[in-house]
């Protein structure tokens, strides 16, 4: 007898629909399944027979062929473990049930028990838009799977719980989610701005980066305050909306990264990679490519402390994703795309010592070996940076005082309301905040009074800017003037904009 179950696979971050085709027929014993399958679910023809016996049913000991359609498309991970076992059970006619609207997934222990499988958000997402009416799950991935408003949710802990369900003898487990308002951040709070000592310009650089979702490098000595710096910018962007989180929470879900009693990520992620990291680390990849650290820090912040200790391909490959805000990582298999929209937070020392320009200790470096330090970090790297800011050393009395500087939640007040501007101004685009605009949305919304073009016009022409760095002036500009509510860029803007462009560089 011929059976067929629906399930899912992850292409990617997409789902992609999958029909489990099992037809058991006279014959010696043996287990095939064929369908483009990996390793993992080679594997499961010992994880389906174990659990079908250890459930109180029988494991057919005929010819059973089990088809993964369509053919083309690669089978990877044990998530069709549940489907594999459910259609063997309803060609054996041991279990009768109408699943031509359900779809599985779920992995299997050897006892039947449902583990937890990654890619839940992704695939119950696209049940949902085919229109299938019913997702099964394993209890563990019930809240992950709820998320997604309008699917009717069966979990079951074990193959012996859904084997009694399909027979009558226990009434269907619905699951019943929350909103995803109702979810709340369970990490520790960040690093609060009112506890950094000093350092005033670069809070406020932190501040328009924040409000405006700019990138940001600062340089300084050792000690300086760069990665604390850093840490505390979590603190000061704005709440994600719910899209935002179903889409930095089905990231994780892929990547297996989801902890288990956090079913929705409501805090913006902080990615801080160590610079030994891989091309394929950070940007993605693999055989069939999964998210890189880039993808990680979507709708959040990538900090790379020790910015020139990074490898030069590692840079220059982020090159791409800065400016279009996504990654599209080629296989010979085919192309992947993924998110990319985050905000770039680098820390270096101005040379290998840490000390060079420093007043109060003496830089132990020869200048060739500063310029060679200094130009790991190429040029047109550098230009798709918004905000470039130098820390110096702090001294012992703004150490010593007791007195705390503006607390983040103020700040992010400041913030949040430029947010709001900047929503509403792009209201039925796909854009977020001034550091997205393209130069369509810069030659549009960045009106500058006459002065301040006068100032910029200068600028242009004694530090040289490219057409690319004009732009990101304007951007920022536009930031300042959001955080003064102010339509027009004014000349005082320009001129803080100006100030954030890196002097030099080698």
């Amino acid at each position: 007898m011929l059976a067929k179950v629906t399930t899912c696979a992850v292409v990617g971050l997409e789902g992609s629909i999958v029909e489990v085709e099992v037809d058991i027929s006279p014959g010696l014993p043996s287990f095939t399944i064929v369908g483009l399958p990996d390793a993992a679910v080679q594997e499961a023809k010992e994880r389906v027979r174990a659990a079908i016996r250890n459930s109180g049913c029988t494991f057919p000991m005929k010819r059973i062929i089990v088809n993964l359609a369509p053919a083309h498309l690669k089978k990877a991970g044990p998530a069709y473990d549940l489907p594999i076992a459910v259609g063997i059970l309803l060609s054996s006619e041991q279990v009768t049930a109408d699943v031509s609207q359900s779809i599985l997934l779920g992995e299997l222990s050897l006892d039947g028990i449902l583990r937890h499988t990654n890619g839940i958000l992704p695939m119950v997402a696209l049940a949902h838009q085919e229109k299938l009416s019913t997702i099964i799950v394993p209890e563990v991935d019930a809240r992950e799977a709820s998320l997604i408003e309008g699917t009717k949710i069966l979990p079951f802990a074990s193959l012996s719980q859904l084997v009694s369900y399909f027979r009558g003898e226990i009434p269907a487990p619905e699951y019943k989610g929350e909103p995803a308002e109702k979810y709340t951040p369970s990490t520790l709070p960040p690093t609060d701005l009112a506890y950094i000592k000093g350092q005033e310009h670069v809070k406020r650089a932190l501040e328009v980066a924040a409000a405006g979702g700019h990138n940001l490098i600062m340089m300084g000595p050792p000690g300086s305050g760069k990665t604390l710096l850093a840490r505390s910018l979590p603190s000061l962007l704005p709440p994600m909306t719910n899209a935002e989180a179903l889409e930095v929470t089905k990231i994780y879900s892929v990547s297996g990264l989801l902890p288990a009693n956090t079913p929705l990520l409501r805090e913006r992620p902080f990615r801080s990679p160590h610079y030994t990291i891989s091309n394929a680390g950070l940007v993605g990849g693999g055989q069939w490519p999964k998210p890189g650290e880039i993808s990680l820090s979507h709708r959040g912040v990538l900090f790379l402390d020790e910015l020139p200790e990074f490898g030069h391909s590692v840079l220059e490959v982020l090159r791409q994703p800065l400016e279009d805000r996504v990654i599209t990582i080629s296989r010979a298999q085919g192309s992947v795309t993924f998110p990319a929209n985050f905000m770039l937070v680098g820390a270096m020392n101005p040379c290998p010592c840490g000390y060079y320009g420093d007043p109060f200790k003496q830089c132990t470096c020869s200048p060739g070996l500063v310029s060679r330090y200094q130009k790991r970090i190429s040029g047109p790297f550098i230009d798709r940076v918004d905000i470039f800011v130098e820390v110096p050393h702090i001294d012992y009395e703004k150490l010593a005082d007791d007195r705390l500087g503006e607390k983040s939640e103020k700040v992010q007040e400041r913030i949040e309301a430029s947010r709001s501007i900047q929503r509403q101004r792009f209201d039925g685009t796909i854009l977020a905040c001034n550091a997205e605009m393209t130069p369509t949305e810069v030659r549009e919304f960045c009106q500058v009074e006459e002065s301040a073009q006068s100032l910029l016009k200068t600028a242009m022409k004694q530090l040289y800017l490219s057409a690319r760095a004009f732009h990101r002036i304007l951007k920022i500009g536009r930031t300042l003037a959001d955080l003064e509510n102010t339509d027009i860029i004014k000349t005082h803007h320009i001129a803080e904009a100006i100030q954030y462009r890196p002097r030099s560089l080698a």
